[in-house]
């Protein structure tokens, strides 16, 4: 396939459309797939080839659908015609035992599987700034080092296909109880009569910083809700750790408090919003 062969992009979605233009920057080609053909627009319009046999074209092929399932339904009628050395890079973020079911299903026919969740949104991935987490084969992993030279500002092999599945959730808990608690802290300021800039750059310059800061402080401050992450996406995360808690027998009192948050925002039509749009629910005093 030459000496820069194109990599398959399954699912344009956000992530998926994020991932297709960093790798088109990074001077990669690209073809793309996805259920609705209208998401292809902006990585076509800047140079993706759009092929209906995206996965059994490509070589190394990057999926990023919405579930688990999804995944299953979208690969499950390909495997057949699948070829042995492929390696599929997973981004769908899914329960563990799901990514360790479409690994040994794959496997079966010779191809490779890396599942490979992004702790990121997807404007992070497009810069190359976000932290891909890969479970898989070691050898895949290492023979795939110049895509996550091209992809992650930092990537980790975490180890078995379930596992990066269970890092991510354990990531997203931290990253989501992060943005809540900015959320509250910057509705308790604006509550109490302080200036939420003002207040913004005194949490940037203390102890309270991190990283959500950065990424949506602003955005929170200005009501600007245009999507990085939905959030309800997140709130499906969300449900995912407490499930996996629940098997472990171990209670998560602040990620069921974070998920009553969500509800309530979504409860309230906005679950198609950027995730910052959960300081609403304290701005508008709705119960959670």
């Amino acid at each position: 396939m030459g000496d820069n062969p194109a990599v398959g992009v399954i699912g344009v979605g956000l992530m998926g459309s994020a991932v297709a233009l960093r790798l088109l920057e990074q001077g990669r080609p690209v073809r793309v797939w996805s259920r609705f053909r209208e998401e292809a627009a902006a990585a076509i319009d800047q140079g993706a080839t759009w092929s209906d046999d995206t996965a059994v074209d490509c070589d190394r092929v990057v999926v990023c659908l919405y579930s688990g399932d999804v995944v299953a339904d979208v690969l499950g009628p390909l495997v057949p015609r699948l070829r042995a050395g492929q390696v599929f890079i997973d981004v769908t973020t899914c329960p563990p035992e799901k990514s360790e079911a479409m690994g040994a299903r794959l496997a079966a026919v010779g191809v490779r599987y890396l599942a490979s969740p992004v702790s990121g949104n997807s404007e992070q991935t497009r810069r190359g700034e976000a932290t891909w987490i890969v479970g898989g084969d070691r050898s895949a992993f290492d023979a795939c080092a110049d895509l996550w030279s091209a992809l992650a500002r930092n990537v980790f092999h975490v180890g078995g296909w379930g596992d990066a599945a269970r890092m991510k959730l354990a990531s997203n808990l931290v990253l989501g109880l992060n943005r809540a608690v900015l959320a509250e802290g910057l509705a308790f300021a604006e509550a109490i009569g302080l200036d939420p800039a003002t207040t913004l750059e005194v949490f940037r310059g203390s102890m309270a910083y991190s990283k959500a800061i950065d990424v949506k402080g602003r955005k929170m401050i200005d009501h600007d809700y245009t999507v990085q992450a939905r959030l309800s996406q997140h709130l499906r995360d969300v449900r995912l750790m407490l499930e996996a808690a629940s098997a472990a027998g171990l209670p998560l009192p602040l990620a069921d408090a974070h998920r009553r948050l969500l509800e309530a925002a979504e409860a309230q039509g906005w679950g198609d919003l950027d995730n910052s749009a959960v300081i609403d629910v304290y701005r508008t005093r709705k119960p959670c």
